[in-house]
């Protein structure tokens, strides 16, 4: 796209009363972002669903200047952009009606690999729900799929921390500008996201996480991708809002059974009582449903790290962790006579290296 391209498609963008279906209903008439904004009211009043309240307030000059200042910056910050009409656009998301007319990223994603998949669920995450995380991305890992999910607490930032363990393509949906990471306590991964994968977004540098903003961002996680996984749920919760838009895509979706009576699993079983989500007990199942090529897969195995070179105050963790099993941050830092901040990166650092593992309460444990 050209400058004026592009600020006529952020200034249309920022217009109250045109959403994304009636924007793409106006470009397409029109024939570009820039033609809508050159052709009479009237004109645009003879469209299908176009009445005088849509196009209220849309040739005031605050949308125009606010518009110049999200260009410029993008400009400033090298910030990707993907309009809905380009090549580059997510394919998949180009199949939603309601899919934003321009999407913005950082990092190196790369959306060629067609095989992409969300995973989602609780921010109250379990043992249960770790676990299923790990194993699922660690058995998906020789088929190098990207792992889409919303960066958020529970079972997002633990199915992205998995994605970047086993080198996987990962990108983190944000409900906010790319101007700031929420939940803030996440910003350590973000280096790691960046280098294989990215953050994906269609809101502006200005957009705080207003609750709002989370549901809206949930069409473009299911919409962005050819299945949606829901690993726990309570009965309600937003990841089973993102496992209705995706059946609305008329997108596979899959969820992992819990025990009857568990609170996290409730969500899940009613989405499979109810016939909306296939059950999803291993990778096997999804690889089989998405038909998935797994021709000579079964000779290709990961290949686990038997000996992992480990730092001085690495080795001193590791040998009490293995020694008296799970350990909070502080008795770590106060048995191995390390500070709170350096133990604490030290761990992220033996986590990405797979040796230990976070556990729920703030434990830490050898692997």
């Amino acid at each position: 796209m050209t400058k004026d391209e592009l600020i006529a498609a952020l200034r249309l963008q920022n217009i109250p009363n045109i959403g994304d279906v009636t924007a793409k209903k106006l470009i397409s008439h029109c024939g570009s972002p820039i033609a809508v904004f050159d052709d009479k009211p009237q004109n645009l009043l003879k469209i299908n669903g176009i009445g005088t309240n849509t196009l209220k307030g849309l040739f005031d000059a605050e949308h125009m200047e606010a518009a110049e200042n999200e260009y410029q910056y993008i400009q400033d910050n090298e910030v990707s952009y993907n309009y809905f009409m380009d090549a580059d656009y997510p394919d998949y998301l180009k199949h939603c009606i309601d899919g934003p007319i321009l999407v913005f990223s950082k990092g190196n994603i790369d959306l060629a690999n067609r095989k992409i998949i969300s995973v989602v669920g609780t921010r109250n995450i379990t043992s249960y729900g770790t676990a299923f995380c790990e194993r699922l991305i660690e058995d998906l890992a020789p088929l190098n799929p990207i792992i889409v999910s919303g960066f958020a607490y529970g079972v997002d930032i633990c199915i992205q921390r998995a994605a970047i363990k086993y080198n996987l393509q990962t990108i983190g949906c944000l409900a906010h500008g790319l101007n700031q990471i929420y939940p803030k306590v996440h910003s350590k991964y973000v280096p790691q996201v960046h280098k294989n994968g990215g953050f994906m977004t269609e809101f502006w540098s200005n957009t705080n996480p207003e609750r709002e903003n989370f549901l809206k961002r949930n069409r473009i996680i299911a919409g962005m991708t050819e299945a949606t996984i829901v690993v726990e749920s309570a009965e309600k919760g937003g990841s089973l809002v993102t496992a209705d838009i995706a059946n609305s895509y008329d997108r596979e979706v899959f969820a992992v059974p819990g025990r009857a009576g568990d609170k996290y699993s409730t969500g899940c079983n009613n989405l499979i009582k109810q016939q909306k989500a296939h059950v999803l007990t291993s990778a096997a199942d999804l690889i089989y449903l998405l038909n998935w090529d797994v021709e000579n897969m079964e000779n290709t195995t990961i290949q686990k790290q038997l000996f992992v070179e480990l730092n001085e105050e690495e080795g001193i963790i590791y040998d009490l962790l293995q020694k008296k099993g799970k350990q909070m941050l502080d008795a770590i830092a106060l048995e191995c006579k390390i500070p709170v901040y350096k133990a604490s990166s030290t761990l992220l650092n033996m986590e990405m290296k797979g040796v230990i593992r976070p556990l729920p309460g703030k434990l830490f444990e050898a692997i």
